[in-house]
């Protein structure tokens, strides 16, 4: 029977990480990473894993990594290593003790970054990506969005409760949603806990977004989008993406002619 199962692996500095791990090793595919946005889990890519590992004919070895302070991986005491330099670390960590040498990565807003870094701190991993919703260059409007509500959103009373937070910050992103979407969204962001329902990520991973200033544009990663130009890549943007435009998708196609 086909099974996706729980993978504990250590960050560089002891810290408890988890991963959902599925699917056969071995050289005739590419093994796949998938790497979440910054307040996700690897939850959200339960149902990417289950594709990939079983599929009938291509099955490749998948994992999901929830970085540290997320879903079941350990919390930090220290805030201020929820970084990309300090999640960079733990990536390279994973890979080193999976025996990953070259992957393809699929990376949801913080995990594109992430995957975005890494082919420049080990180019030779990056044997592809995916990146969804994120490019090198950061809108203002988005972050200070995240910035909003990734730590701040109220204790649902209950999972109705939960949709109508999830509705408030989201509602304008994803307007297609159903109230089953809605309702599957708000268990990937919460979950019950002894206390009712908990965030499956630690609210202390908005420590370092105090940082994001109207002010100031965040510099843009175009030297490290550069290091994916020798590898396939496929871009997702979402059509009301406030942190993503077309106009930067038009320029990491120019940069890269085979995204």
């Amino acid at each position: 029977m086909n099974s996706i199962n729980d993978l504990y692996l250590a960050a560089p500095d002891g810290l408890k990480l988890h991963a959902l791990e599925a699917g056969p090793r071995g050289d005739r595919h590419l093994p796949v990473v998938c790497l979440p946005g910054l307040a996700r889990t690897n939850e959200d890519f339960r149902e990417l894993v289950e594709a990939l590992a079983f599929d009938a004919h291509n099955p490749r070895y998948t994992i999901a990594l929830s970085s540290r302070g997320r879903g079941l991986s350990g919390r930090d005491p220290k805030p201020e290593n929820y970084s990309v330099p300090v999640e960079l670390n733990d990536l390279l960590a994973v890979l080193d003790q999976t025996g990953l040498t070259r992957a393809i990565f699929v990376g949801t807003s913080r995990g594109g970054i992430l995957t975005m870094a890494l082919s420049a701190a080990r180019p030779q991993a990056v044997a592809g990506a995916a990146l969804n919703d994120i490019g090198p260059v950061l809108e203002m409007p988005g972050l200070l969005r995240i910035r909003s509500y990734v730590g701040k959103l109220p204790k649902p009373k209950d999972w109705d409760d939960a949709v109508r937070i999830q509705k408030s910050v989201m509602a304008h992103e994803f307007p297609g949603f159903s109230e089953a979407d809605w309702l599957r969204y708000a268990r990937l962001t919460w979950r019950e806990g002894d206390d009712g329902i908990v965030p499956r990520a630690d609210p202390l991973i908005s420590f370092n977004l105090r940082e994001i200033d109207a002010a100031k544009p965040a510099p843009p990663l175009w030297p490290l989008f550069d290091g994916l130009i020798g590898a396939p890549l496929l871009v997702f943007r979402g059509e009301h993406s406030d942190l993503l435009t077309r106009d930067t998708v038009a320029q990491m196609k120019a940069r890269h002619p085979d995204m």
